[in-house]
């Protein structure tokens, strides 16, 4: 999935894919294992797809978290 994509999702679907995409990976890791999966590059674009959902998450729970008037730029220092 794309990150576009990915950002167009509410949080719950959100959620969902992040849910499907980690069976996904469980059930390539598992066909590796048994030797029945031919194409190894399932695994890293679907490693690659989580960690995208996992980025939009964490933004919006970045930006749920911090005060909409700040003004001080995102990382912009000051969090340690």
């Amino acid at each position: 999935m794309d990150i576009v994509r990915a950002r167009t999702l509410n949080d719950q679907e959100l959620v969902d894919e992040i849910s499907t995409a980690r069976r996904q990976l469980y059930d390539l890791r598992f066909q590796l294992a048994t030797r029945q999966l031919t194409d190894y590059s399932q695994i890293s674009r679907t490693r690659r797809s989580i960690a995208r959902l996992l980025t939009v998450q964490t933004e919006r729970a970045r930006a749920a978290r911090t005060p909409a008037a700040s003004g001080a730029p995102a990382g912009a220092g000051g969090e340690r």
